[in-house]
């Protein structure tokens, strides 16, 4: 029984996916308590999930969450039932996202996590998009699918890291060429004055070219792209039979009783009108498997607008994906807002959001930051869109305009809040707060999810692309070849790390990963019998889930072993001469506060980084993580001396020199 619900401000339900368990299992509960008639034909369509049934059985444990969240501060994380059904509980810009499931816990805080991010992506702060519009909520899903798809069997989706394809150094140039030329052709274009073009082979980072002034594309923008990439190809499919969400999924739409009848479609979404969208699902479950993409050209041109970026740094940006050979993708990115705009409307949302909780908690005292932030980033929106005036329309001149005077207005009753601390003051302001939050709305959706911008220079996008895919063709079976067997253990002979592997007998497997720019180099897990890899990758996947367990306990090295493997775990530390650096903070006090280990749900360990060396500049750590796993027979010694020799010589596959570290 597993289901994801995210309520808005009024407890009403904006997105629902779960499996027919649940679906059973709240009409059950709602034909006990008189919510539907009980002889009701459970086959009858009139009778499926509803939001109405959903928001009466939800309501005690959502207000009880909210109460402890706004007026306490202190919300629930997760909470636990007598019959082991568990529920988590997550929250993004006051919308309360609730995951239920009998799952191990950990593993349901972070696909929430995980869920919660796409829809930051996905919807920016505005998270009510999802109450009207289908398209993103078919998205949300799809992506979702891909990374509980993926999770179970890439190593780089695993630990949430960037594995780089390794090929020669001429392949790599002639690619970064073929790049490069496709950014200049873009760059002709008047609007596309920021673009980044990069190609991904089956999961894994081939190459990328970002233009002059471009804002820098962060690894977890790199794994929604793959995510992305995943939902457009044809691999999407595979998810309708490897029902990772649990057995007989039921995706949002089909969840629900507001089904739409207008567009049954098996394939993609061609030239969607705003009919099309309003109506985007049918009874297929083909629908929500690649739909969330738009198809803007005859050669198959997937596009969607995503916010990229983090923190509270978020750049709209208009995402092509064109696939130029069998899972060989071209993503060109190009920046459809500034970042003034963008992140100023993100952040005024995000202070918005505090004020209200402040003034649900009656804390005037802490009111005053939260409205000079609220000014500040209101100001940053607007001064964005004037010195973007050549790219801006009069929708977006207008609003921009009514949203100034209207926060003119709400900006003097806070003022005389501040001074007269008189409770009349939040009521005028609240009453005041609605009209001003549907004007940021609309502007968020002008500036930073105008379709439009999909549509500009598609001509010239897949004139690139057709060039880019000539560009390739002579090597594009040797990339998905080599994507295959990136390099594996037992392949000695080639110029890669298996050239110095024969000197650590009993080494079955390792990750290393340069957490600095969040790189992964592994061996391909390829062992000849299936039994033996189905049985390795269990033992790998449950190493990592142990290794994160204890490193949010404070502990930065583990080692252990069971009746088949040694496994060793260590994260450290270093300056950028390669130098160690010791942790002069023991963190496991501070480890509640970080998010969990990895990048999607927050920069875990940047974070890490700023709670063990909090005198020192960021910029100057570097940190890196390792994972090995050998027979059981090695010695404890054995297993030390080899991880500190592959730390120290990984550089040879990365070409990135380093000096030996001292691991522990």
């Amino acid at each position: 029984m597993r289901c994801i619900l995210i309520f808005d401000h009024l407890n009403d339900v904006l997105f629902t996916k779960c499996n027919k368990k649940f679906a059973a299992h709240i009409q059950k509960l709602a034909r006990i308590q008189g919510l539907i008639p009980e002889d009701k034909d459970e086959n009858d369509v009139s009778n499926k999930l509803s939001p109405n049934t959903i928001i009466q059985l939800f309501a005690p444990i959502v207000t009880s969450q909210r109460v402890m969240a706004c007026q306490f501060g202190n919300s629930y994380t997760s909470v636990q039932c007598q019959d082991g059904t568990n529920m988590v509980f997550d929250d993004f810009m006051g919308y309360m996202f609730v995951y239920i499931a009998s799952s191990d816990v950990t593993l349901m805080k972070r696909t929430l996590g995980v869920c919660v991010s796409i829809v930051r992506h996905l919807c920016g702060p505005d998270v009510a998009l999802l109450k009207w519009n289908k398209q993103r909520v078919s998205l949300v899903s799809s992506l979702l699918d891909a990374w509980i798809t993926l999770r179970g069997c890439e190593q780089s989706i695993l630990v949430e890291a960037i594995e780089q394809l390794s090929v020669n150094p001429d392949l790599a140039s002639a690619t970064l060429r073929a790049l490069h030329d496709a950014t200049d052709k873009l760059r002709t274009q008047s609007e596309f004055s920021n673009v980044h073009a990069l190609i991904l082979v089956e999961n894994k980072f081939l190459s990328l070219y970002s233009s002059k002034n471009s804002l820098d594309l962060s690894a977890s923008d790199i794994l929604l792209m793959m995510l992305l990439c995943w939902v457009a190809g044809d691999k999407g499919k595979l998810m309708e039979d490897q029902d990772n969400f649990d057995d007989d999924f039921l995706s949002p739409e089909n969840s629900l009783t507001e089904e739409s009848k207008g567009l049954n479609i098996a394939g993609k979404l061609a030239n969607p009108t705003c009919k099309d969208i309003t109506n985007l699902f049918g009874d297929s479950r083909d629908s929500s498997i690649s739909e969330g993409l738009y198809k803007l050209a005859e050669d198959d041109l997937y596009s969607q607008l995503v916010l990229l970026g983090s923190g509270h740094n978020y750049t709209a940006n208009a995402i092509h994906i064109t696939e130029l050979a069998d899972g060989i993708n071209l993503v060109i990115i190009i920046e459809a807002s500034n970042l003034s705009t963008s992140s100023g409307l993100y952040d005024s949302f995000y202070y918005l959001n505090t004020i209200n909780n402040l003034q649900l908690q009656k804390d005037i005292d802490e009111l005053k930051p939260a409205f000079d932030n609220l000014d500040a980033a209101i100001k940053k929106s607007i001064d964005g869109i004037k010195k973007n005036r050549n790219h801006i329309n009069n929708d977006i001149d207008m609003c921009q305009r009514r949203l100034q005077v209207k926060w003119e207005f709400i900006r003097k009753k806070y003022v005389e809040l501040l001074k007269s601390r008189d409770p009349e003051c939040v009521l005028r302001i609240e009453s005041s707060t609605s009209g001003f939050t549907d004007t940021m709305k609309e502007l968020l959706q002008l500036t930073c999810f105008d379709k439009n911008f999909l549509k500009q220079g598609v001509d010239v996008i897949t004139a690139v692309s057709k060039l880019v895919r000539q560009k390739i063709n002579d090597f594009s079976n040797f990339l998905k070849v080599k994507a295959l067997k990136n390099f594996t253990l037992g392949s000695r002979t080639s110029l890669t790390i298996n050239k110095y592997l024969e000197e650590f007998p009993g080494l079955v497997h390792f990750i290393y990963v340069d957490r600095t720019t969040h790189r992964l180099t592994a061996p391909t897990l390829d062992f000849t019998s299936p039994e033996t890899l189905a049985l390795t990758n269990k033992k790998i996947w449950t190493m990592v889930d142990h290794s994160r367990a204890h490193l949010q306990e404070g502990h930065l090295s583990v080692m252990w072993k069971d009746t088949t493997f040694n496994y060793a775990y260590f994260l450290w530390f270093e300056d950028n001469s390669g130098s160690p650096l010791k942790c002069k903070i023991h963190p496991n006090h501070l480890m509640k506060n970080l998010p969990l280990p990895g990048i999607i749900c927050g920069d875990y360990y940047k974070k890490l980084v700023e709670v063990c060396f909090p005198k020192l500049s960021p910029n100057k750590i570097r940190i890196y993580e390792l994972y090995c796993v050998h027979l059981g027979l090695a010695t404890s010694s054995c297993v030390l001396e080899h991880s500190r020799r592959l730390a120290a010589t990984i550089w040879e596959v990365t070409g990135v020199p380093n000096n030996p570290i001292d691991i522990l």
